[in-house]
């Protein structure tokens, strides 16, 4: 056996230390004046709603950065969350690097792997690389949903894609007062809760700013690149209690008088061109005068929620800002803001109160609810504001996130760098066509950086996005990205500057039609942001010669094969393929990590049941497997020498109590779930083989919450009344397990289309 090779040394090495030459590697260093680069990601916020973009959602410190630098007001994105942030972080197009739609699952074609591809280094590992500090704090959601339990694996995570320290959540979305939480590799607890005036923003400025701090105070010399993507604006809309006062009553006019003002707002910032309409609104959004009083109330709290959520994440905004000031680190520090994509269509045409009982096909009125209008925005909802306010939102455009027009992917994007832009160009406006995939070629040109050929032993894709460094200190440079394709779930769109004149070709695909049969519109975007003059019929000419231009991209992006599947696709997580097939038996042995919503065994919607084996002794009580919240959940418990489970469904809460006692000493517990008819079912409850009582389901949850599930306690807000969380279990568990039985093809179906819902 050949021993292994030594590390490279470039010294000499003799019989003796007089005869030899030392050497000492030399890490990396970009140089001490290098600037800082700070991203800040906000969710699902649409074009119109940050003040200085239109507003009246107060977000001074948002606009103390347009005011104090550049605000871009032709910014694109794609229309959904994933594919944006793999665009923003590699340069590339989010086909070719893996990502054309969420990281919930896989399709076995190179464009969707659920991760952004290896091939495609980000730009965290790109300077790392180069000397940089690098710090994430916020949402990922770049890693396969299968992949992010404490089992790993962790090749995806953010401290294996150049992250240095990372402090958030990987899922798409999670509760700001009890969220899950991963610190680098692995859960932990949130630091507080709700009634310690807790929240998720808060947290994550305050372990960014943790971790600039530690950085800079020991290591002053080394520049840092820090990611801050908000969970902040995605449902659920939530907010400390005197953010929620501040709006109360502000939006009683409704969206439509709203928009006008928003609108109007626009023009006069300039940041809409005065040739542009307001659109009209979208098909299935009401006139507010017409909405019965009720849902005029019912809507009108959503909004409030969603901007004092804004207020809120722009104060959070406020605290990086004035830290970095404070270590004298703002100056040089290229500070970017910006939207992942439009507002969203998420919560229907009413708004949800719970998002959960509204992905369940259970759809309350106004009228229902408004009896608990107070706990809007607070830690009892999980509220999404309706169509209407969604597209005030988007204002002047039409439509939403997850579509292709503009109010899908027109979004804000603010540029601050006072040592980098002259100061005669500060708080003006930058109106060139720019992409997402062109912001990290952008940072590369100021940083002085190349882009490696390979990374870690992988040929890299070439960078596709266009640098827009040339505008940053002159408005009137050109645009340099003049073609750019957009695609989700089969809707398309081509943007193309030809001659001065910046053309869209666009379609709105309907899930299960042929593409060949898709209603293409044209639209000239110079005079027409807001696509209201459809020029398809009189100049067929040109959309076709934009739709060829369309499929030429595609080939060359890896956009195909087209794929409008969606609900299918989240099912296929559950497949037998998968580590979580829909029928496995899971078994836990405390201690052990929160286990997400995505790796947790699926119980909604079928037979299941759950055996442990505990040891107990007389006064022992707590939990000993829940999933969920107080919203909507399921949880198993010991207390008052009975087995107890409750299943609640949307505060509708089912209560079983075994009629025998628990025995001191070892004992083995059952609780078994039956699908009877329909959404309907039976819970049992056994005690060492007895049957102890049964009770009647008259509603199984298809899905059961976004929160996962905890083995021995009950993280986060407490699923059952009949406690406080996070009442962990006093005696010990053996033994816990969980057979899950078959889904149906329509259980599955119902399963998958609550989870795209939330996305």
């Amino acid at each position: 056996m050949q021993p292994r090779p030594l590390p490279s040394f470039e010294g000499r090495i003799g019989k003796t230390l007089e005869d030899s030459v030392p050497h000492y590697p030399v890490r990396p260093h970009p140089g001490s004046d290098s600037p800082n680069v700070v991203i800040v990601l906000i969710d699902d916020t649409g074009f119109a709603q940050l003040g200085c973009f239109g507003s009246d959602i107060d977000t001074p410190n948002i606009d103390a950065l347009a005011t104090g630098g550049l605000q871009f007001t032709n910014f694109h994105v794609t229309p959904l969350c994933s594919p944006t942030r793999a665009a923003l972080l590699t340069g590339r197009s989010q086909h070719s690097v893996g990502m054309r739609s969420v990281s919930n699952h896989q399709t076995g074609f190179p464009h969707q792997l659920g991760h952004i591809s290896n091939h495609a280094a980000t730009i965290a590992e790109v300077l790392q690389s180069e000397g940089y500090a690098t710090f994430c704090a916020g949402k990922w959601h770049l890693a396969p949903t299968n992949d992010i339990s404490a089992a790993g694996p962790f090749d995806q995570w953010p401290l294996a894609r150049g992250f240095q320290r990372f402090y958030g959540f990987l899922e798409g979305e999670t509760d700001q007062f009890y969220p899950e939480l991963v610190v680098d590799n692995h859960h932990i607890e949130p630091p507080g809760k709700p009634e310690d005036g807790y929240h998720l923003s808060a947290d994550l400025v305050n372990q960014l700013l943790r971790m600039i701090n530690d950085s800079k105070g020991i290591r002053p010399d080394r520049p840092f690149f820090a990611y801050l993507p908000f969970g902040a604006t995605h449902a659920p809309h939530q907010a400390p209690e005197p953010f929620l006062q501040k709006y109360r009553g502000r939006y009683d006019e409704g969206w439509d008088v709203a928009r006008e003002r928003w609108y109007a707002k626009q023009l006069e910032l300039g940041v809409t061109s005065a040739s542009t309409q307001l659109a009209p609104r979208n098909e299935g959004v009401e006139a507010w005068d017409q909405l019965p009083e009720n849902h005029q109330r019912f809507a009108a709290r959503l909004q409030e929620a969603f901007a004092a959520f804004l207020d809120h994440t722009d104060t959070q905004v406020g605290r990086l800002v004035d830290g970095l000031q404070r270590m004298g680190e703002l100056e040089n520090t290229i500070f970017l803001f910006l939207a992942d994509n439009g507002a969203s269509q998420e919560g229907g045409p009413y708004g949800v109160m719970h998002e959960m009982k509204f992905f369940n096909g259970v759809f309350d009125s106004p009228d229902e609810l408004i009896t608990h209008i107070e706990d809007i925005g607070g830690p009892h909802s999980h509220s999404n504001y309706p169509w209407g306010w969604a597209q005030c939102g988007n204002t002047p455009f039409k439509w939403y996130k997850q579509n292709t027009h503009e109010g899908g992917v027109h979004v804000p994007m603010i540029l601050h760098w006072p040592a980098g832009i002259d100061s005669k160009e500060l708080g003006t406006l930058r109106n060139q066509f720019i992409n997402v995939s062109d912001v990290v070629p952008t940072l590369y040109e100021l940083l002085g950086i190349t882009a490696p050929d390979s990374y870690k032993g992988h040929e890299q894709i070439p960078i596709t996005g266009a640098s827009f460094a040339s505008v940053l200190n002159s408005a009137e440079a050109p645009a340099t990205n003049r073609l750019q394709y957009f695609e989700q779930f089969g809707s398309r769109a081509l943007i193309a500057e030809q001659e001065g004149v910046t053309w869209k070709a666009v379609t709105r695909h309907q899930k299960g039609a042929s593409f060949e049969d898709d209603q293409w519109e044209l639209y000239n975007l110079s005079v027409d942001q807001s696509e209201c003059d459809d020029l398809a019929v009189t100049s067929p000419e040109k959309l076709e010669e934009l739709i060829d231009l369309w499929w030429e991209q595609a080939e060359l992006h890896g956009v195909l094969p087209l794929d409008d599947r969606t609900i299918e696709l989240f099912g296929s997580r559950l497949d037998d393929h998968s580590p979580h097939p829909t029928h496995r038996k899971y078994r836990y042995r405390p201690p052990m990590s929160p286990i997400p919503a995505q790796v947790a065994p699926s119980p909604s919607g079928r037979s299941w049941e759950l055996k442990a084996r505990v040891a107990y002794k007389s006064g022992d009580e707590g939990v000993l497997y829940a999933m969920g919240n107080e919203n909507s959940g399921i949880t198993v418990f010991i207390q008052g020498e009975r087995l107890v489970i409750d299943y609640n469904a949307f505060n509708d809460h089912t209560l079983l109590e075994s009629s025998h006692p628990l025995l001191e000493g070892e004992n083995n517990l059952s609780v078994v779930v039956t699908r009877t008819k329909g959404r309907e079912g039976l819970i049992e409850v056994l005690v060492n083989g007895v049957a102890c009582g049964s009770a009647e389901l008259s509603f199984m949850m298809r899905m059961i919450s976004s929160i996962g599930a905890s083995v021995g306690m009950d993280r986060g807000s407490a699923v059952s009344t009949r406690y406080e969380s996070p009442y962990p279990f006093t005696g010990a568990i053996e033994d816990l397990t969980i057979q899950l039985g078959r889904r149906t093809m329509n259980e599955e179906k119902a399963k998958a289309e609550a989870e795209i819902s939330r996305q």
